[in-house]
Parts: structure tokens; C-alpha cells; sequence
């Protein structure tokens, strides 16, 4: 029911420029709904999609899954016998008794200095051998041999060399994510217009100048590229040996697991590992976009 008007307020409307009077009107008649309908749509249309498909093969599983018999533990078993480890991450009943959020910083504890290293290392041994033709034609060929040798095949020399698993598996880390910085750091150099290069070369810049000035900024997507398959590649690398050199890392967890027949408690720490990856691969990412304001390698 809308209450009839007074004489003060038809001379305020009179008073009122009419804009003011549209404005205040589209303010306060607009919906939420409606004003932010393209926000709502990007949303709905990111997040619904693997929601349902998540959805769809969790059922799937526990249809397969269902029987006593079966191999494999259902999602609703999964539940039932490790939900502990998902509801409470983060709990400590002794050195080894502690909650998958510990396991999993511990893991990337190792990988934090294991994927530092590569990186920085990886940077500037792909600037050098993409300066250097020389570099390239002696080099490139070695990288790519022992680029394709598997994480855990280096373990039993970084046990012979390092006798302890710490450093062990942080050398396992940096051996498998400093190929892909170096190939890609290198790539991203070769492709630096030559108008760059002969404006260093008027500007007389030394090898620290020009590397920060030119090369820096011109192959970030290229190396940014590197790091972001480097980081994943880290992730994955920790985790296969921790399986073999123990301690309290996720890795371990899983064996340790397996040992015990713990079976849902190997799927939880499996989805840890996941979101994990997940996370450490949209961060670098999102640092990578931010560095260089979109910019893609070609």
C-alpha cells in the first residue's frame, strides 16, 4: 500500500533535478539478482561444472564399489573410516601420529627449497646456453638425456652421495623441476627480438643490466612457463620419494598405509596430494600473470 503524497514532498520532487530523481530510483529499484546477473552466470558457470561432475563420479564409484566384496573402498566407506583425517587435518598424538595438514607442509617444506633452487639455478643456466650458441650445441643435448630420467632414479645416488633422506629427496626435487625451467628460460631468450638486443648494445649494457632489462621482462612467460611445470613436477617428485626415504611427509603416509591395509586412508591422503598440486600450480600461475600482465609465451 504506497501512502498518498504530501505537499512537502511533490515540492521536493519539483525541487529535485530530474537525474537525481532517475538515479535514486534505478538504486533502489534494481535487484541484486539482476544488477550483478553477469557476476552470478561467470560463477555458477566455473563452479557447477566439476561439482557435478564430481558428483557424478562419486556415484558412479559407489555403485561399483558398493559390494563387501569388493577391491576397492566406497566413497560412503571412505567416510565412515577416515573421516577423521579430512575433518581434522591439523592433530598431533605423537611423532609419527599426526594429521594429514602436518604431512602435507612438511612435504612442501622440502619442496619450497628443493623447487627454490631449481628455479633460481634453472633461470640463469637457460639465459646462459640461450645467449650462447656454443652453450646450446654443447649442453642442450645432455639436458635433454637427463631430463628424461625418472625422479626415483636419482634416489639411490642422492642417498649415496647426501647418506641422509632430507637432503636426499630435496635433490631429488631439484633434478626432476630444473629441466623444464631451463629448456623453457632458454627458448624464451632465443625469441628476444633482435630491436632489443641492438638497444642494449647502443646503451652499452653489461650482463647484469641486460639480463634484469631486457631479458628479464621479455622472456617472464617463457619462464614463468618452466616454473609452473617445474613446481608440479617438484610435487610429484617428493612425494614418490618420500615413499622410500620415510619421515612423517605425505609420501611416506601412503606407504606407511599400504603396509597397514589402511585403504581409505590412502584415497584421503590421495585427494590431499591433489588439491595440493592444485594449489601450488594456480599460485605460480597467478604470480606468473601478475609479472607479466597476462603476457603468454608463443
Amino acid at each position: 500500500m504506497t501512502m498518498p503524497l504530501t505537499k512537502n514532498d511533490i515540492a521536493a520532487r519539483e525541487l529535485a533535478p530530474r537525474d537525481e530523481i532517475d538515479d535514486l530510483y534505478l538504486r533502489r529499484r534494481t535487484p541484486l539478482l539482476i544488477k550483478y546477473k553477469a557476476q552470478i552466470s561467470a560463477f555458477f558457470a566455473t563452479v557447477l561444472p566439476p561439482l557435478v561432475m564430481s558428483g557424478l563420479i562419486l556415484l558412479v564409484w559407489q555403485l561399483l564399489c558398493a559390494s563387501p566384496d569388493s577391491a576397492l573402498p566406497s566413497p560412503a566407506r571412505i567416510w565412515s573410516e577416515a573421516n577423521d583425517l579430512i575433518l581434522h587435518p591439523f592433530f598431533i598424538n605423537g611423532p609419527q601420529d599426526i594429521g594429514l595438514g602436518w604431512r602435507v607442509l612438511t612435504s612442501l617444506q622440502r619442496v619450497a627449497v628443493g623447487f627454490g633452487l631449481a628455479g633460481v639455478a634453472g633461470v640463469i643456466l637457460g639465459a646462459f646456453i640461450g645467449q650462447s650458441q656454443w652453450a646450446t650445441r654443447g649442453l642442450d643435448p645432455i639436458f635433454q638425456v637427463l631430463r628424461t630420467v625418472p625422479p626415483l632414479a636419482w634416489l639411490p645416488i642422492s642417498l649415496a652421495a647426501f647418506r641422509d633422506s632430507r637432503p636426499s629427496a630435496i635433490f631429488v626435487i631439484f633434478i626432476t623441476a630444473i629441466w623444464p625451467v631451463i629448456i623453457n628460460t632458454a627458448v624464451g631468450v632465443r625469441n628476444i627480438p633482435q630491436d632489443y638486443r641492438n638497444v642494449a648494445a647502443i646503451l652499452r649494457l653489461n650482463a647484469l643490466e641486460f639480463f634484469f632489462r631486457i631479458v628479464a621482462p621479455s622472456a617472464a612467460p617463457y619462464i614463468f612457463t618452466g616454473l609452473r611445470i617445474g613446481v608440479g613436477l617438484s610435487w610429484l617428485a617428493i612425494v614418490a620419494a618420500e615413499m622410500l626415504t620415510g619421515g612423517v611427509g605425505i609420501g611416506f603416509f601412503i606407504w606407511d598405509a599400504w603396509n597397514s591395509s589402511r585403504l581409505p586412508d590412502i584415497f584421503v591422503a590421495l585427494l590431499y596430494i591433489g588439491l595440493t598440486g592444485f594449489i601450488l600450480d594456480r599460485v605460480v600461475g597467478f604470480v606468473g600473470g601478475l609479472v607479466t600482465r597476462g603476457a603468454q609465451a608463443s
